[in-house]
């Protein structure tokens, strides 16, 4: 009798492969209120790779990641016209050249751009007219409105990846908390029952497109590509 794949059985979402819930207990996003905050505490999240702050608006409590230089007890602003470090603004509002990040994508949805550790993105031009504004993201450049609101400055925890894990077991648990399969072990080194692509003596790779209506665990490899092989 035959067993499931392992990404059928990652897909199915057994005891063995399943999400830790908790370490996405805290939600970012921006409050509907304006005004002074204080910065309650600083959090680490398992399920975000940079720090998060815990603030406190008037009655509200929010979360957002930590910008470079935030301390417990420090004071931020939201709306207004006031630039610094940590102040939650309308894009209209921020000046060319200053470095945002958790940007709005649609008005009230809270942030959903430039939210990784050490990330940020630079305000290049604000058309008043237009009520756009366009944000350069390290190749490319973005349009937003300028009703979206952005944070000032840069998210903490940048050159986290630079740490080496000295150990195996560190690796491990770090992969485990992002839910993730850890060692990786290549397709073609298992055998054929636990993959498509393995079996065979040495690496001779099968097909590696998948058929159009392939069941889940059958389809791997490239899924109804454009097209494979050198370009001439």
């Amino acid at each position: 009798m035959g067993k499931r794949l392992i990404i059928q059985a990652r897909g199915k979402g057994s005891l063995t492969y399943r999400v830790r819930r908790a370490a996405y207990r805290f939600k970012i996003k921006y409050p509907r209120l304006e005004g002074e905050a204080e910065i309650l505490s600083l959090i680490h999240s398992p399920g975000h790779s940079a720090p998060l702050l815990k603030l406190k608006v008037k009655n509200e409590v929010f979360y957002n990641p930590a910008f470079n230089g935030s301390f417990v007890g420090q004071k931020i602003v939201l709306g207004g016209n006031q630039v610094g470090e940590g102040n939650i603004m309308l894009i209209g509002n921020i000046p060319v050249g200053t470095k945002v990040y958790n940007v709005e994508l649609n008005p009230g949805d809270g942030g959903k751009m430039m939210r990784a550790a050490g990330n940020y993105s630079t305000v290049f031009k604000v058309y008043e007219h237009n009520k756009m504004s366009i944000l350069t993201l390290k190749k490319k450049e973005i349009i937003v409105g300028n009703d979206c609101r952005a944070t000032i400055g840069t998210i903490a925890g940048h050159g986290r990846n630079m740490k080496p894990f000295v150990t195996a077991g560190k690796k491990y648990y770090k992969m485990k908390a992002r839910g993730k399969k850890w060692p990786r072990t290549s397709a073609v080194k298992m055998n054929a029952i636990d993959h498509p692509f393995g079996s065979g003596r040495g690496k001779r790779i099968k097909q590696k497109i998948a058929r159009k209506n392939a069941p889940r665990g059958t389809r791997v490899g490239h899924l109804r590509p454009r097209r494979t092989g050198r370009r001439k």
